[in-house]
């Protein structure tokens, strides 16, 4: 039995045991060059012909003898009676020696031209090899093909190059999961881990093979590691290499080799397990699909490198951590980021760190490290984020903090088509108003109703005070009870309710309403349980984890529940005009809110009054 999990070892070292137990040697494979971009080259790649393989005019005129033109002048021009005439690109025969222009001769009669002026040896002639001479080498080995030398290539005269590649399998196990494409029942599970390190394997130039899904039974993960082993330079193993009782993976690599870890002290994928069969890696992964998704990026590729694939380097910037963050201490972990920048400083927010989020790592476009020596990050501390997209865009991301909103999504679809992507994080309303006090979000959607009736204003003037900001109104939402069928705010107190966050705008309108009524929270079951979007509380109740939960109609009728209204609010995007004055990105978000196109989307989801949207006022 292994029990090797409970010797957790560093990552770093980790990698370097790794890379010293094995040779790495790659596989060496010829493909069309239509297929070549971005792999790498196993040797020199030499030309077949020379280019041009003649000599060729470089301009339409007349091919010549440059003996025959010497001494030629205004005052002394010369009649040729031996030439040929030429167009650019056709072949120049091997007496002549240069080519005088059209436009510089003059043509007499019928078969002869006068010049004016000598012809230099070799002017206009395009000799033979002067691009590139046969045998000569067109690009090293060790060389990542770009995209337009593959023009090149084909010019030259090459058809197929040798590349390095990686063979490797991929296994997913566990019976639990379900084939792509399938509606998974009740305790099921789509396997996407090896989807995701197929795609990421095929850009670094490895050439993976999918054995499909493996249930939990000891003699079918054998007989498909035992065929991955033999087919393949290296072998990954997805789930079952933590210390469940159907978990596997550990001891049958020990039985057909040798496990050399398990353990690594990394947050998300601690349970990783490195060990070799027949002097092949194999690579078992977590199954939490961020915990795969760190090995594949943090450890697998490495080992990429180490075969040659020459994995792209990525940019690391300094940035602004917009948060507080805690972390357990003696593990590294890694932490998704939204990153732009704000008024000319990088700032980096934080995604949802859960194991199994996925969309975590769809919604990131950066990740850092929090070091095992490190307890967390403070607000305001400067971090070094690791981009997953080029600076550009990045530089191009609007990081928008607080309320929630089903719109909110539709709106960074439009933007995308400007090139710009919106990076979004649910805090709630009076998160925003903060986030928009420090300086680390480029705008705020908010919708605080204050004791006097009206929305946003009276907080944005206690909490930023003497900041001008400019607000446009997104829309006038409905809000209201969201429940299997309509039910009154009374009878609240008689269902199991799942609430919105604290510091929501939502919540403070239900807090309001609650006092109003003259209704005790104590007596409403869940008060406690909080959502921190509407689709999750729309979604609590269709489960029947909640019986009812407060939200936007949108949620509801996207999930085909009832919806009793309680009220109609103002909500608002709020940016410190400075922002707004020196980002056009900015100002294309509130063009954006303003159009016709936003306006008739919230028309279509349904729940929104849309005579306000799109007017801005300023505060103060």
């Amino acid at each position: 039995m292994v029990t090797r999990y409970l010797e957790l070892i560093s990552l770093d070292e980790a990698l370097r045991k790794t890379l010293s137990l094995f040779s790495f040697i790659p596989t060496i494979e010829e493909i069309p060059i239509s297929e070549s971009s971005g792999r790498v080259t196993a040797a020199p790649v030499f030309t077949r012909q020379s280019v041009p393989p003649v000599h060729l005019s470089a301009m339409d005129g007349i091919a010549v003898k440059s003996q025959d033109t010497t001494g030629a002048g205004e005052q002394r021009p010369v009649i040729l009676r031996e030439f040929l005439r030429v167009n650019t690109g056709n072949m120049v025969p091997s007496q002549y020696d240069a080519v005088i222009m059209i436009e510089d001769v003059e043509e007499i009669g019928e078969s002869d031209y006068i010049i004016r002026k000598a012809a230099a040896p070799w002017q206009h002639i395009r000799p033979v090899g002067e691009d590139i001479g046969e045998s000569e080498m067109i690009i090293p080995s060790s060389h990542r093909i770009r995209p337009h030398e593959i023009g090149a290539l084909a010019a030259y005269g090459v058809t197929e190059v040798p590349v390095r590649t990686v063979r490797a399998g991929l296994i997913a196990t566990g019976s639990e999961l379900v084939p792509v494409g399938s509606r998974p029942k009740v305790g099921q599970v789509i396997e996407s881990n090896m989807q995701m390190a197929a795609a990421y394997l095929r850009d670094l130039g490895a050439r993976p093979t999918h054995y499909g899904i493996v249930a939990d039974e000891p003699e079918q993960i054998r007989d498909a590691v035992m065929r991955g082993i033999k087919e393949n330079d290296i072998l990954i193993i997805s789930a079952g290499s933590s210390k469940g009782t159907r978990d596997y993976t550990a001891s049958i690599i020990e039985d057909l080799g040798e496990v050399f870890i398990h353990g690594v002290a990394i947050k998300p994928a601690r349970p990783v397990i490195i060990g070799a069969i027949e002097g092949k890696p194999v690579i078992g992964t977590p199954g939490y699909p961020l915990a795969a998704y760190t090995i594949i990026r943090e450890f697998v590729r490495p080992i990429m490198g180490a075969y040659g694939l020459q994995p792209p380097v990525a940019e690391t910037i300094p940035a602004i951590f917009s948060t507080r963050l805690d972390s357990a201490g003696g593990t590294d972990e890694f932490v998704l980021l939204s990153i732009g920048k704000v008024d000319g400083q990088w700032v980096a927010v934080p995604q949802s760190r859960g194991a199994g989020v996925q969309m975590s790592a769809v919604r990131a476009n950066a990740y850092m490290k929090v070091p095992a020596r490190k307890e967390g990050v403070v607000t305001g501390e400067e971090v070094l984020a690791t981009l997953m997209v080029p600076r550009s865009v990045a530089a191009e991301s609007l990081l928008i903090t607080g309320s929630h909103d089903p719109c909110i999504d539709y709106l960074g679809d439009m933007l995308q088509k400007h090139a710009i992507t919106l990076h979004p994080t649910h805090t709630g309303s009076m998160g925003g108003v903060l986030s928009l006090k420090q300086g680390t979000c480029h705008a705020a959607p908010m919708h605080l109703l204050a004791d006097d009736g009206t929305y946003n204003t009276r907080y944005l003037e206690k909490y930023l005070p003497n900041t001008p900001l400019t607000l446009i109104c997104g829309a006038e939402r409905e809000q209201g009870i969201i429940a299997s069928e309509p039910i009154t705010f009374d009878e609240l107190t008689d269902k199991r309710f799942v609430n919105r966050q604290k510091g929501s705008g939502t919540r403070i309108l239900f807090d309001h309403l609650l006092k109003e009524k003259g209704i005790d929270s104590k007596n409403i079951t869940g008060y406690d349980r909080e959502a921190t979007t509407h689709l999750a509380v729309a979604l609590a109740v269709r489960s029947g984890e909640a019986e009812a939960g407060i939200g936007v109609y949108s949620a509801a009728k996207a999930l085909g529940l009832a919806f009793t209204p309680i009220g109609t609010e103002r909500y608002e995007l709020v940016t410190r005009t400075t922002t707004y004055e020196s980002m056009p990105e900015v100002r294309m978000l509130f063009d954006t809110v303003a159009s016709d196109a936003f306006k008739e989307t919230l028309r279509r989801l349904g729940g929104y009054r849309t005579e306000e949207t799109g007017k801005i006022r300023r505060i103060p």
